[in-house]
């Protein structure tokens, strides 16, 4: 069943091997099927060089294992939290991606220093509580605490993001790598300064209501 899908959420596991987020057999990529009430997901300790649409696992909402030979993503459970109460999110990412990682390692959100930040997040990436993972702690604790932001960090775990798509949900989890590095080594050098929340809102506004827009070609930026 559903094999289109699974075409798309291998392709979307994929590449987040490409885009260098994940390693050995780290991470995963949803998607859900409202139509049937199920998600498609990663399967549990595949090699990444080895997956293919026919290695995707088809659950339902409350956690059945409808189709597959392997075993659903030890984070199904996280993922179903997260599409149960957010049903506008259509995919969910979960990467170890080493520098937004190394923000969660230490708890810390990645500060909105920079327009990039202010255009995707909407504000600094937001650091969510420690929660074990298994059970359904880890999606409540994602939805109670990433806002508007398409990514959050969970604490000593790694990065979760969400979208409407599998290319919005993969998007974010490649913009929050890029600058969580840009950040690192920023601090690194020097002491980073916060825009201002106009400024982020500003910014937010230019790149989600008018960026790439008939609008923007013809000058407004």
């Amino acid at each position: 069943m559903l094999e289109e899908l699974k075409e798309k959420v291998c392709e979307g596991n994929l590449a987040l091997a490409r885009a260098g987020l994940v390693a050995w057999t780290g991470g995963n990529l949803s998607a859900r099927d409202d139509e049937h009430g199920v998600i498609v997901i990663k399967p549990s300790g595949v090699l990444y060089s080895e997956m293919t649409p026919a290695d995707m696992v088809v659950v339902s909402y409350d956690g059945r294992l409808i189709e597959g030979h392997h075993g659903p993503s030890s984070d199904t459970q996280s993922h179903l939290g997260i599409y149960a109460h957010r049903p506008d999110v259509q995919s969910v990412v979960h990467t170890h991606s080493r520098y937004a990682t190394a923000f969660a390692a230490v708890g810390k959100p990645i500060p909105c220093c920079l327009t990039a930040i202010a255009d995707e997040f909407g504000g600094p990436v937001p650091c969510g509580a420690y929660a074990p993972i298994g059970g359904d702690a880890i999606g409540k604790e994602v939805v109670a605490s990433i806002g508007r932001s398409p990514a959050i960090l969970m604490r000593q775990h790694g990065v979760f993001t969400i979208g409407p798509t599998i290319s919005k949900a993969l998007q974010a989890a490649i913009m929050v790598e890029d600058v969580a590095r840009t950040v690192a080594v920023a601090m690194s050098v020097g002491e980073i300064s916060i825009l201002s929340d106009e400024e982020i809102e500003a910014n937010y506004d230019r790149y989600h209501n008018r960026y790439g827009t008939m609008a923007a070609s013809h000058g407004v930026s």
